[in-house]
């Protein structure tokens, strides 16, 4: 018989734990498997913290240095990072040549916070920056600041000894400078930027914004030009001890300025030396009485009337006494006076009479029509307002006539004889280059009123006070102006604003050069004369000399047809003169210095005092 084994049966829970050792391992490798589960865990939320942390850090950067105002900040970021300006236009004159750009730069900062010894930093700091003062920087060191400059704009060479320094806290900033290759080369004109490469003076300042978005600015200057007339002006000045001078050379067809100077000047390249003095532009700022160059204005307003022509008669035998001034002639003929001689001769007293039979308020609207009272406009800030009589009187209308008891600035001068021998046409003077359509100019005196006029300025250069200004073959024309500069109380009579203004060739007027030179002394070459047309009209000579051969200019390249004008003597007897001009010679007369007197430039209303505010009563040297 067959025994059969009777099987035990299976125990549920043992079931249970080996399917579930089947489907999740063993506990081992259950509790391994909790473990990478909690590590996974942990990290996606250190992800996510990480995460968070660096989005807070980035706003913060980006609201710093994006939005944030403050120096301090937004420099620190740019000096571990680049710089935090964008590059300033360059300026150029008419032919491209660079008379201002920028060039990268290092700076040095410091935060006194992270030094370890400020005595010691400071001491280490002036060995390699020997330009810099030990106690300056000490004081620096020692401020409770975390960001203080210790010197910007370094060269390659200081860079490299400060960064040697190896100073905990002391850092660079890379930084534009501006820079003007040229130096003092046309340095009233360009001005100057700041530190920050903000303008400051100049055209710099004038179109700061243009040139802070880096656009270029092309001016009408030309450099060569430009050297050119500071050079002779430099010379005269050193010549005749003069204690400074301007020049100035415009495009009388467009009014575009080819040239300006003043002396003295400056570098601009070294902002921190330059003084006041150097900063000042006579051309534009300093107001003067420009003297018997304004007999060109006097004239020009006479003819254009149709009242006067130029076989007018106006007598000169005897000076004008009014009240208790009196008005005479340098060069007297005592005896009447055509125009042209009136010109030829510079008659203080022909003029004075021409002006009274126009009468006052034709000569004010006439000047006024022609700029010389008001601010002129132009591409600088640095411009004066002209200076002229509250009540425009009798003897201001005579003294007028011929320069004194008015005050404008040489570009005055220069502009508003631009007008007389182009034709007729006044045009705002421009430091850039124009086309026709930015300035159409507008007309002051009539086409055969400005023909006359260049044919009495061809007669002045030729046989008048002006022949040290002729160059032969090249049709110059002008007109001298010597004016005595006041003092309080009076005039010093051998303190001299000495003016020449012509222009070339006058039959086609091109060019227009002013040259005035400030308090000259006479030498053994002049026979001890500083007046104009010994030491003014020479330079614009040299001036055109110059130009000439810059520009290719032959005598036969210029045109012909402006007639000269012939002169007729007038020995006539002279009329009766009325009341108010009884000669001298018939009434009391006082002394000499009395004589020599003419009433003092008054401001007129609105009229701020112009620096340096300078006036004349010289009745009329040229």
């Amino acid at each position: 018989m067959k025994l059969w084994r009777k099987r035990a049966s299976p125990d549920p829970a043992a079931a249970a734990n080996a399917a579930a050792g089947a489907r999740y391992g063993s506990p081992q490798e259950r509790l391994k498997g909790d473990a990478q589960e909690t590590a996974r865990q942990r990290l996606v939320i250190a992800s996510g913290l990480f995460a968070v942390v660096f989005v807070a850090i980035a706003l913060r950067m980006g609201y710093v240095s994006l939005l944030r105002d403050g120096a301090e900040p937004t420099q620190r970021v740019a000096a571990r990072g680049g710089a935090i300006q964008s590059e300033r236009g360059d300026i150029v004159d008419r032919n491209g040549a660079v008379l201002a750009t920028s060039i990268p730069v290092m700076s040095a900062f410091v935060n006194p916070r992270l030094l370890l010894d400020s005595t010691d930093a400071a001491k280490k700091i002036v060995s390699a920056l020997p330009d810099l003062k030990y106690e300056d920087v000490k004081g620096k060191l020692e401020e409770d600041k975390t960001f203080v400059w210790i010197k910007r704009g370094l060269s390659p060479r200081e860079h490299d000894r400060v960064n040697r320094l190896g100073i905990p806290g002391l850092e660079f900033q890379a930084e534009e400078r501006r820079i003007y290759p040229q130096g003092t080369a046309a340095a009233h004109i360009l001005g100057y930027a700041s530190v920050d490469n903000a303008g400051l003076a100049g055209v710099e300042r004038y179109f700061d914004q243009q040139l802070q978005s880096g656009e270029t600015l092309q001016l009408a200057i030309d450099l060569r030009l430009q050297r050119l007339i500071e050079r002779e002006i430099a010379r005269a000045v050193e010549k005749f001890s003069a204690i400074g001078a301007t020049a100035i050379v415009m495009d009388a067809t467009n009014g575009e300025i080819l040239a300006m100077a003043s002396l003295p000047t400056y570098d601009p390249n070294s902002a921190k030396t330059i003084t006041n003095e150097a900063l000042f532009n006579r051309a534009t700022l300093g107001v003067y009485e420009q003297g018997s160059t304004f007999k060109i204005f006097n004239t020009a307003m006479a003819l254009d009337t149709g009242r006067v022509t130029l076989n007018s008669v106006f007598d000169a035998t005897s000076p004008i006494k009014i009240d208790r001034f009196t008005i005479n002639d340098d060069h007297a003929q005592r005896r009447p006076l055509t125009v042209p001689e009136l010109f030829k001769y510079s008659s203080n007293i022909a003029s004075a009479k021409m002006a009274v039979e126009m009468g006052s308020e034709t000569q004010k609207a006439f000047f006024d029509k022609i700029g010389f009272l008001k601010p002129l406009t132009t591409q600088l800030t640095e411009l004066a307002a002209p200076l002229y009589p509250r009540n425009w009187m009798k003897i201001n209308t005579m003294t007028i006539a011929f320069g004194h008891g008015i005050s404008v600035t040489p570009l005055h001068l220069a502009t508003g004889a631009s007008a007389v021998v182009n034709g007729g046409t006044l045009y705002s003077p421009s430091l850039v280059k124009r086309n026709a359509a930015s300035d159409p100019g507008r007309r002051v005196i009539q086409a055969k009123t400005s023909v006359m006029m260049r044919q009495l300025l061809r007669l002045n250069a030729v046989e008048g006070t002006g022949k040290n200004a002729d160059l032969p073959g090249y049709e110059v024309g002008g007109k001298t102006g010597t004016a005595e500069k006041p003092s309080r109380g009076g005039y010093r009579q051998k303190a001299l604003i000495s003016s020449f203004v012509g222009a070339f060739p006058m039959n086609d007027p091109k060019f227009v050069i002013l040259v005035s030179i400030d308090e000259p002394k006479g030498t053994k070459d002049t026979f001890g004369f500083a007046t104009a047309g010994w030491v003014a009209a020479p330079s614009v000579k040299v001036i055109i000399e110059g130009m000439a051969s810059l520009y290719g200019i032959l005598p036969g390249d210029l045109k012909q047809g402006l007639p000269p004008i012939e002169i007729a003597s007038t020995p006539v007897p002279a009329p009766v003169p009325p009341p108010h001009f009884v000669p001298a010679s018939a009434r009391h007369r006082g002394g000499a210095q009395e004589q020599r007197k003419a009433l003092p430039v008054r401001p007129g209303p609105n009229q701020a005092a112009a620096a340096p505010q300078t006036g004349v009563r010289r009745v009329a040297a040229e």
